[in-house]
């Protein structure tokens, strides 16, 4: 099968691999769509991301397909459904996983970074990773489902009430889907900080009140301009120092900032603890998708999330290690490949 291995830092090779034997408790799924994540360019670059990676391993981690093998202990998946994968497979007996805080767990599988992962033709997963597809539900949109788990765990801890002024930094995939799970979380007003203007139209289209270049313009006027006092949540999805601390900066008394875009693990931020001590300001971040998955994914099902419209371009297997390696073509939007394209 083609399969995309990664073996070191800027090293990611299309190559025929062997197809998955599966075990008795596990199905084979023949892949349709897999997002290429920021976590897997954290990777190409020798970071590292949710989980330690150990070459040579296929990459991908957000992915849907159809079932097309089922092993013998397998119940409730049969061949022929249309499914995505979380994939992140707690062990359930270690301390943390015992304690409701299987996220943490000591003895984590993580599918496309710990094994095999979705950048290839077929995937091996243990059935209990397996989630349903509705029949209206593409594999693209399917593929979205992980994302989308890992921005609700984030929205559950911002304390997103009915009322709420919200503002996002970052108006990539992350912010776009952030938007709309604050908006379904009660936000009365949402702002979006984005330097590029194709970011800032799709925010306002998805939900955002108000949108605001941070480079180019004066936020704080913008701010007071558009009638925005006191903000309740500020949601950083950009991933830099700088935007981290811009977060602290424009978060009113009594707020929550949620860390949420990955930075480099040695990146420092430079905060003033007066300021955090004078509003009164809570950091939070968030740790992939504890329990989010379903909820995800009816989401989806139920319409009642756009995934779609922030998919710049789909792919194939081929163009992976330019994408990865390419900022200025990751900057359209998110990509997802199609593995059985030519």
């Amino acid at each position: 099968m083609k399969s995309a291995v990664f073996y070191g830092r800027h090293d990611l090779r299309i190559e025929e691999s062997k197809k998955p034997e599966i075990r008795s408790n596990e199905v084979l799924i023949k892949v349709m769509a897999c997002g290429v994540c920021g976590t897997d360019v954290h990777i190409f670059e020798g970071d590292k991301g949710a989980a330690e990676v150990t070459p040579p391993t296929i990459l991908g981690h957000e992915f849907a397909g159809v079932v097309e093998e089922v092993g013998a202990e397998v119940s409730g998946v049969a061949v022929g459904d249309r499914v995505c994968v979380d994939p992140n497979d707690m062990c359930g007996k270690c301390d943390y996983c015992r304690g409701g805080i299987g996220h943490f767990c000591e003895h984590m599988i993580g599918i496309g970074t710990t094994i095999n992962g979705g950048f290839a033709q077929y995937c091996a997963v243990n059935y209990k990773q397996v989630y349903h597809l509705a029949d209206t539900t593409s594999f693209d949109e399917g593929a979205m489902t992980e994302p989308v788990a890992c921005s609700l765990h984030g929205i559950d801890m911002s304390e997103i009430t009915p009322g709420s002024v919200v503002a996002v930094i970052g108006g990539g995939m992350i912010g776009q889907l952030m938007i709309q799970l604050s908006r379904l979380a009660g936000a009365h007003k949402i702002a979006l900080l984005e330097p590029v203007a194709v970011k800032r139209e799709m925010g306002l289209k998805l939900g955002a009140d108000c949108a605001v270049d941070p480079l180019h313009e004066d936020v704080s006027a913008f701010f007071k301009a558009n009638g925005i006092g006191r903000i309740n949540t500020v949601i950083e999805c950009a991933g830099l120092p700088s935007t981290v601390a811009q977060a602290v900066q424009i978060a009113g008394k009594k707020s929550v900032v949620m860390m949420f875009g990955l930075t480099k693990p040695d990146d420092e931020v430079a905060i003033k603890p007066f300021e955090i001590f004078q509003k009164e300001v809570v950091l939070k971040a968030s740790f992939i998708n504890p329990y989010t998955q379903q909820r995800a994914l009816d989401l989806i099902n139920s319409r009642r999330l756009d995934v779609a419209s922030m998919v710049a371009e789909c792919a194939p297997l081929s163009a992976l290690p330019d994408i990865l390696s390419k900022p200025e073509l990751r900057a359209k939007g998110k990509y997802i490949i199609h593995p059985w394209e030519d």
